[in-house]
């Protein structure tokens, strides 16, 4: 529950991030802000693995690239849906879901636990003669 908490408020700053930085991506209000934060959040969990498998290919052939594509057209989707929160055209959406992947990527290595490495020492073992 807890990770899932922090998901969603990595989420909401990296779209209010979006939202004051990239041009023609606007916010009505902050309810719709906040909607718009829990629709993309959910389209992230349900859609995008399924984009990911359909355009894999792409996604190899452009070394990753077109993962832009797949995060703009989720930020375009989440416009449609989403009253209030409104996106123009395909760039400002392509910038909008950069400035996503960048700010999520940057505060989920500050949150993620994977970057703790334990480290064992163990005793060494005695070396094995094999003519003796």
């Amino acid at each position: 529950m807890q990770s899932a908490v922090v998901r969603i408020v990595i989420t909401g700053i990296a779209v209010f991030l979006a939202v004051a930085t990239v041009p023609g991506i606007e916010v009505r209000d902050m309810t719709a802000g906040v909607a718009a934060v829990l629709v993309l959040t959910i389209l992230n969990l349900l859609i995008r693995p399924i984009l990911l498998i359909l355009t894999l290919p792409l996604i190899v052939l452009s070394l990753g690239l077109f993962l832009l594509v797949v995060n703009a057209i989720l930020l375009e989707l989440t416009a449609y849906l989403v009253k209030g929160f409104t996106v123009s055209g395909f760039w400002p959406a392509v910038g909008g879901a950069l400035v996503i992947s960048i700010v999520t990527s940057i505060l989920n290595l500050f949150t993620s636990d994977s970057h703790r490495v334990e480290v064992r020492h163990s005793e060494p073992r005695p070396p094995k003669i094999i003519n003796p």
